[in-house]
């Protein structure tokens, strides 16, 4: 075996000793008896919450084991395929299973970040909610843009993605829209996503062809479920309906459907649109102000558990996170952990992992910002 494929052996070999320690993997096996065994109990849903609990333990034991057996069977069959490979002077069969160990190697990696997923709200689903800046068309453009970006990255992962709400830009793009990702850890993968996003580039609006930047901000915050009680009065809330702005069958366009819910005390809006029943608009807004008071919680306390640590920044308009530039030259560069890619299309198609991993990595290690210098 060559020393190059040797060493992504080891690194595979390592990564599995990791997930497996992270797992308590014998704790973790006995567990996940336990839960199935408990799981056949048909008196089990009586307690709504308590059975919702054990079925999110249960799936995630499912998968951190499934995971680490899966790549286990996938090392060692491909180990096999080398082995023959050379015995027989298969040059062939031996590139094609070092190939596969490193896909398997990167995967290995993934899975290693995935263990950093360990905040209260980090397995649940994610709302994504993205705003145009000042700058008209060219930042509503780019809101749209970004909008598509997530979908692609969401539709990658396996996740399920519905557009609660898109307010259609005058002449382009889009003011504002709202996306629920539906998928195990969408909320902890796409945390770090949240602030403001910078494009640069050749303007398709202008007729002089002069390079325009233009600004848009995105917020993520976690879906919660019914084991979590969040108390609202509605008499800190303004509840407006309005017609739907996007496109739509004839009874969207036609009626007030659409609702906004005002919470008066932090000034947070939420708004639905995407059902024709004004009934159900109003239910999902509902959960959306919960789920960004929620989040809100979870800010105060992380801020206040990071509140001397050189990392933590404001995430809000003016803290800028990641600038995309088209022209003069390509460049997608992340100014919190200097990651950089060179490829701004494929970034744009939703090839997000390297981003996500690296700033999950810092914020939970708590490592300084690295000083990186703007982007013109």
């Amino acid at each position: 075996m060559r020393a190059e494929t040797q060493a992504i052996v080891d690194e595979i070999k390592q990564a599995l000793a990791l997930l497996r320690r992270h797992l308590d993997w014998d704790r973790a096996l006995s567990r996940l008896d336990e839960l199935n065994a408990a799981a056949e109990d048909p008196d089990l849903w009586n307690d709504s919450a308590r059975a919702q609990k054990m079925m999110r333990e249960r799936q995630y034991l499912e998968d951190g084991i499934g995971n680490v057996r899966r790549i286990e069977t996938e090392l060692s069959d491909n180990l096999e395929l080398i082995e023959l490979g050379e015995m027989e002077g298969d040059a062939g069969v031996v590139s094609e299973a070092e190939a596969a160990l490193k896909e398997l190697v990167a995967e290995a990696a993934r899975r290693q970040v995935e263990t950093l997923l360990s905040g209260e709200a980090d397995g649940n689903d994610a709302y994504i909610e993205i705003h145009a800046g000042a700058g008209g068309t060219e930042s509503q453009d780019w809101a749209n843009m970004l909008m598509r970006m997530y979908i692609r990255w969401a539709e990658k992962q396996g996740y399920k993605v519905d557009i609660l709400e898109v307010h259609d830009g005058e002449e382009a793009g889009i003011k504002s829209a709202t996306l629920q990702v539906k998928g195990q850890n969408a909320y902890g993968w796409a945390k770090t996503e949240s602030g403001v996003h910078r494009l640069v580039r050749i303007s398709p609006y202008d007729s002089q062809a002069r390079r325009h930047t233009s600004f848009a901000s995105v917020w993520i915050y976690p879906v919660i479920d019914d084991t979590i009680d969040i108390d609202i009065a509605e008499s800190d809330c303004r509840i407006d309906t309005y017609r739907a702005s996007g496109a739509g069958g004839q009874h969207v366009n036609t009626t007030d459907s659409a609702v906004r819910i005002t919470h008066i005390p932090t000034n947070i809006v939420v708004q639905c649109q995407n059902e024709r029943s004004q009934h159900k608009n109003r239910a999902t807004a509902w959960s959306m102000l919960k789920a960004r008071l929620y989040e809100r919680e979870l800010q105060i306390r992380e801020d206040k558990a990071n509140a001397e640590a050189a990392s933590k920044t404001d995430i809000g308009w003016g803290h800028q996170i990641r600038s995309y530039v088209l022209q003069p030259y390509q460049l997608v560069k992340d100014l919190r952990t200097g990651v950089e890619k060179t490829a701004p299309q494929d970034v744009l198609d939703g090839d997000l992992e390297d981003f996500m991993e690296a700033a999950l990595a810092q914020r939970v290690q708590g490592d300084p910002d690295t000083e990186v210098a703007d982007i013109d």
